[in-house]
């Protein structure tokens, strides 16, 4: 919606609609047709059959659209979220760091300790809560690695197949509904939607529990654990 900032909040109270955070978007630019639908297409089709690998084909057809002079090069560096791409490479290091020190096998002791108290079904389901905790502090894929060996340590003390415990972490780590900063898509749509740090765990939490309990039941039944 496009008009004098005076007359806007009087417009969108009788169209019955709801201000998002302010966006700088460029109305009443010429159409380019369907050549950037076909540039997408093309990628994906390259991507799925294996010619080229996933970066790779976004990254070409992300390049063929700014030579293609489709979308301003100004344009593009500046729809560039650069707090996002700072904060997933720092956040990696993080993960290798806690391997490095010894932290993963501490927690890998303390959760055989509770898991020889549960059923296996139990402890894949504590397995996957503990990384969905994690992920908000380290990224999904450095949480990945950091409870990847935690999970396959856990699962050889107990004398349970290490595949579940493997998928309960695969799972966890993207199932993070209670942060925007677990995965990358929940925090692009951040800024963009006016969201706030708190409007996350309240929609997500319940999502969280039925994630947990429907999850873990489904990677049991599909990874026996014996």
């Amino acid at each position: 919606m496009q008009g004098m900032t005076s007359h806007l909040t009087d417009a969108l109270r009788q169209l019955d609609c709801l201000p998002l955070a302010g966006r700088n978007l460029a109305i009443g630019r010429p159409r380019t047709g369907y050549l950037p639908l076909g540039i997408l297409l093309v990628a994906l089709v390259a991507i799925s059959v294996g010619l080229v690998r996933v970066e790779i084909g976004f990254f070409v057809a992300a390049t063929a659209t700014l030579l293609l002079r489709l979308i301003p090069v100004r344009e593009a560096y500046e729809a560039i979220d650069w707090p996002v791409i700072v904060m997933l490479g720092c956040l990696i290091p993080v993960g290798e760091a806690l391997k490095d020190t010894g932290t993963t096998e501490l927690m890998a002791h303390g959760l055989g300790v509770v898991g020889a108290q549960l059923s296996g079904t139990m402890a894949v389901g504590m397995m996957m809560v503990v990384t969905m905790l994690v992920t908000p502090f380290l990224h999904h894929a450095a949480a990945v690695l950091v409870m990847g060996p935690v999970a396959a340590t856990v699962a050889a003390t107990l004398g349970f197949n290490p595949d579940a415990f493997l998928m309960a972490v695969a799972f966890g780590a993207a199932c993070d509904f209670l942060t925007p900063i677990g995965h990358q898509n929940s925090t692009l749509v951040m800024r963009p939607a006016g969201y706030l740090f708190s409007d996350y765990w309240k929609l997500g939490l319940p999502l969280t529990v039925l994630v947990a309990i429907v999850g873990t039941w489904l990677i049991v039944w599909s990874w026996p654990l014996g």
